[in-house]
């Protein structure tokens, strides 16, 4: 089932090209249950098989990602708080503790969106909270093309150096999962202190 479903999603790569990329990265991105390692990976196969370029295929990856994040972040803006303000207490989401995730995000948007953008489960949605706070919008989208541009490439890389074998892309993408959530555990510890020194020496 699932070798018929890549198998569908490698022809319709091939036909619409980048094109394809893009408006199924933009699916994967938004809040539609699609997943990137059956839509990149193939391209990057396509690409080793020189019927694509992978250069065109990150672009047209990062772009469909950019796409779908957006949807949801105006989602958010124009629908997101007058719901959870209206029915939030009955998903555990007061007003008192949706004011703190918004003060939250309006400090640290920029590392929020990057690291949410890598951890599986969360880069669909992270858009969300970024959408209620109405984070700055040429921030909201470099720091979303950071995060989206290293999966993007990871999976392309994967692609074209493994085929269009999807039980192999996961197996091989499990351990590169786990290295780039330590990776970014580190990442998350330096700007916590940096951000900690930067409270102090103004507050001196």
């Amino acid at each position: 089932m699932l070798d018929t479903f890549v198998q569908f999603v490698l022809n319709a790569v091939h036909n619409m090209g980048y094109a394809g990329i893009v408006i199924m990265m933009a699916l994967e991105s938004s809040f539609v249950p699609f997943p990137s390692e059956v839509v990149v990976p193939p391209a990057g196969y396509l690409a080793a098989q020189g019927k694509m370029n992978i250069y065109l295929v990150v672009i047209s990856g990062v772009t469909g990602s950019i796409i779908g994040a957006l949807v949801n972040y105006y989602l958010a803006v124009f629908m997101g708080r007058a719901l959870l303000v209206k029915y939030g207490r009955y998903l555990f989401m007061p007003v008192e503790r949706l004011d703190k995730m918004e003060n939250y995000f309006k400090v640290h948007g920029e590392i929020t969106t990057f690291v949410g953008r890598l951890i599986p489960g969360v880069r669909q949605y992270i858009s969300f909270p970024a959408g209620l706070a109405s984070m700055n919008m040429p921030k909201f989208i470099f720091f979303t093309s950071l995060g989206a541009g290293i999966w993007v490439v990871i999976l392309a890389i994967l692609g074209y150096f493994v085929g269009n074998n999807i039980e192999l892309i996961k197996s091989n993408l499990h351990p590169i999962t786990i290295i780039t959530l330590c990776v970014l555990t580190v990442i998350v510890i330096l700007y916590v202190i940096w951000h900690k020194k930067r409270r102090k020496n103004a507050a001196a």
